[in-house]
């Protein structure tokens, strides 16, 4: 029986966009001499011809990065939710260079896993052309439509800018932590709601082939919150006979959940620049984007690359995540309290 929290949570993770704005903390350089080692290592697997995903970080030696990659676990987990590391010098680097890079650091931070059925381990996150319901496996990383706040997979995302696109794609970063406490306050009804069983559209990417997994928004265990939403695919798949009708108690909850997340001052707001790194926790932080518009030169357009890892220090995970796409490898990795 799962416990239904009905109180407000504190908890260094709850926070509201447009304080943690007026702060810096959360902003990581990475220095010269990183960057150095980082190509270093980078070099090293080209020349020995070690396969990138299979290389691990006994392959990227960082040691001028150990005292920061500490702070940045102890921040993403236990802390206010996510870091934004800036300062890679993605202009100088080739594509494969940079993958190269980010999956160097994200050796260091923890255990890359994978983001859909065929197991890749980076996605690069760019418009390919075709809108989100044009193939029932279009997934809305690869379009240039506006992003509604939801989680991603494994404990934490790694989302590095590589370019820019013309306008627009406005990173938005959200502490669903003080959401869920917005809703204890207003409607706790609802946040019992969100606490419950929805149906969710699996895209295609589940390996029993199924075509929805069900699943709670919040899961309160082990003393902790968590979060997992992708409202959007919770509405695609009223799509399918088998699947219940929303009721209209988990309808409003879920459009209250997105209301306050558009409320001014909740969400923190990230112009991300080639070079920036941002990561954050997929248990505590909602995350989405404006749309964008890209430029007509293919080598020119907008182009993120993304990890999702299971981390050291990660928290107990609930039983019902073992059956869930996005933690099932994560969870055979560190099993609950």
């Amino acid at each position: 029986m799962r416990e239904l929290l009905t109180t407000v949570v504190d908890d260094p993770a709850a926070w509201r966009g447009d304080r943690m704005a007026a702060r810096s903390d959360w902003v990581l350089a990475v220095e010269e001499g990183m960057v150095e080692e980082l190509e270093a290592a980078a070099t090293a697997i080209g020349r020995r011809r070690i396969a990138l995903f299979e290389s691990t970080r006994d392959d990227f030696p960082l040691a001028r990065m150990h005292a920061l990659f500490r702070t940045m676990l102890d921040a993403l987990e236990g802390g206010r939710g996510f870091v934004l590391l800036r300062g890679l010098p993605v202009e100088r680097w080739s594509e494969d260079e940079t993958r190269a890079a980010i999956w160097g650091l994200g050796t260091h931070l923890g255990r890359p896993v994978g983001q859909d059925l065929a197991g890749s381990l980076l996605h690069d996150v760019r418009d390919i052309g075709r809108p989100f319901g044009s193939d029932d496996s279009i997934r809305y990383f690869q379009t240039r439509h506006a992003i509604r706040l939801h989680t991603d997979g494994g404990d934490i995302f790694v989302l590095a800018c590589v370019r820019r696109g013309a306008h627009g794609g406005t990173t938005l970063v959200v502490s669903a932590v003080e959401v869920f406490n917005e809703l204890v306050r207003r409607r706790p009804d609802l946040a019992v709601v969100l606490q419950k069983d929805f149906w969710v559209d699996a895209r295609g990417q589940r390996p029993d082939g199924a075509r929805c997994q069900v699943l709670p928004v919040y899961t309160f265990h082990a003393g902790r919150l968590s979060v997992l939403l992708k409202a959007e695919y919770i509405y695609s798949a009223q799509r399918f006979d088998e699947v219940p009708r929303l009721t209209p108690a988990q309808i409003e909850a879920l459009e209250l959940f997105h209301r306050i997340t558009e409320e001014p001052g909740m969400a923190l707001e990230l112009e991300l620049e080639p070079g920036d790194v941002l990561l954050a926790s997929n248990h505590t932080i909602v995350h989405g984007r404006t749309a964008f518009e890209d430029r007509p030169d293919p080598l020119e357009r907008r182009h993120l690359m993304r990890l999702w890892l299971t981390i050291p220090n990660g928290r107990p995970l609930p039983p019902h995540y073992a059956d869930t796409r996005e933690y099932a490898e994560t969870y055979r990795h560190r099993m609950p309290a």
